[in-house]
């Protein structure tokens, strides 16, 4: 019978391959196994690497040309017509692997390190991306959303040629904002466009240039204050949504505490990914929150039931990390901690276990204002638990004390009154 053709490369090929890039190897599986990657996601890694070591020596690559551009080629244009005897074939799987790669050969300084984008875009950029952290004090994301919208813009107009500010014109910076407009759904979102763009045309007038009239083309969309009634969860559906937890499967003990850490917190998803092990007294029953939205650090009290469910899921379901975040990846790389994304995408979840149709996990935020309102909680208190830097900020949440507002408004004019005198009164 002829022999089953073979799933990964045969551990002899690696003899054939690269031979500077196989003396690698252990350095290479020590990193993935140091960020709690599981064994069989390394194994898949090395050999998506052994598929390229010997891709390299029959294309007659060195180690030196290892790069972005190598590995592109090899995934590109080697992957699509491989027969080689390997299951390492998957382009998004095989360039993350090798993306890993790059990382280990640059720390042993195997390989030359990342090139900087030298254009006259790419070095304007690093300059305002300094200015962003060194002097406004701008928070990662927020730089990095900012210098995504500049970059488009400069990148439409110079490509890579040098930056000549005479020829961007407050009709084609609002021509930019048009076509950027289309991606964006809420006026707010709009809002980070218009605050972006500006915050760089501004720093270009402290150095010289006429960039005031790029400002002035730029204006704010309107963003009516207080204007909607914040969206939150009826009691009866608070009962459908607790009655769901408790439901046995994988990381099902993290959903649950996820859901009272928003539910009886009124934290924000980032807050979430962000609790620490460290910023629980249990003796005390207190919780931290720091690096919060208001840059400032909160002892609030810990509700039972949520400290149940943390306990729980410490107890029973969070796999062994290094590091001390309280909600861990259940999947590989387990080391890396989650992200705010992780804990929208739960929540999402466990309404559709409900059954309810919600997919914000900021309704949780608001159902719980409403909750301590309902309960004869007053706006002041509402806005310490929220943790508002400003009680104008928890004002939108004086249309749901439903008590209060019956008090102050006065009745509905009768039609008799109306008849009478021609008017209400």
């Amino acid at each position: 019978m002829p022999s089953k053709p073979r799933s990964r490369l045969d551990p002899s090929s690696r003899t054939r391959g690269c031979a500077q890039l196989d003396r690698h190897i252990p350095a290479y599986r020590h990193y993935l196994a140091d960020r709690g990657n599981a064994a069989g996601y390394a194994r898949s890694c090395e050999a998506a690497v052994a598929h390229l070591s010997l891709w390299m020596k029959g294309a007659k690559k060195r180690l030196a040309d290892v790069d972005e551009g190598l590995v592109a080629e090899f995934v590109d244009h080697h992957l699509p017509g491989c027969h080689c005897p390997t299951s390492a074939r998957h382009p998004s799987s095989v360039r993350a692997a090798l993306g890993h790669l790059l990382v280990v050969l640059r720390a042993a300084g195997a390989i030359a390190p990342q090139p900087l984008d030298m254009t006259e875009v790419g070095q304007e950029l690093r300059r305002y991306d300094q200015y962003m952290q060194q002097v406004r004090g701008l928070a990662p994301n927020t730089r990095n959303g900012a210098l995504r919208l500049v970059e488009a813009l400069l990148r439409q107009h110079f490509g890579n040629d040098a930056i000549r500010f005479e020829v961007i014109t407050p009709e084609r910076v609002r021509r930019f904002f048009a076509a950027q407009a289309k991606n964006y759904k809420a006026p707010t979102s709009l809002s980070t466009v218009v605050a972006a763009l500006r915050g760089y045309f501004r720093w270009r007038a402290t150095l010289g240039d006429r960039t005031h009239a790029l400002v002035g083309a730029l204006a704010y969309p309107a963003n009516w204050q207080l204007a909607s009634l914040p969206k939150s969860l009826e009691p009866a559906e608070v009962e459908l949504l607790e009655a769901a937890l408790g439901q046995s499967g994988p990381s099902m003990l993290r959903a649950d505490a996820m859901v009272r850490c928003m539910l009886d917190l009124g934290l924000r998803s980032g807050e979430v990914a962000r609790l620490s092990m460290d910023d629980i007294d249990w003796d005390a029953g207190t919780i931290t929150l720091r690096r919060t939205k208001g840059r400032r650090e909160d002892v609030m009290p810990l509700p039972e039931a949520t400290g149940q469910a943390i306990a729980a899921y410490l107890h029973r379901e969070r796999p062994k990390t290094q590091h001390r975040m309280i909600f861990a990846r259940h999947m590989t790389p387990r080391e890396r901690p989650i992200g705010p994304d992780l804990v929208r995408k739960t929540i999402r979840q466990a309404y559709a276990r409900a059954g309810l149709p919600y997919t914000r996990s900021h309704l949780l935020r608001h159902t719980m204002a409403g909750r301590l309102l309902a309960g004869g909680a007053s706006l002041k208190e509402v806005a310490d638990v929220l943790r508002h830097r400003s009680l104008n900020t928890t004002l939108i949440y004086a249309k749901l004390d439903s008590g209060s507002l019956v008090e102050v408004a006065l009745p509905w004019p009768g039609i008799p009154a109306v008849a009478t005198t021609g008017r209400a009164s």
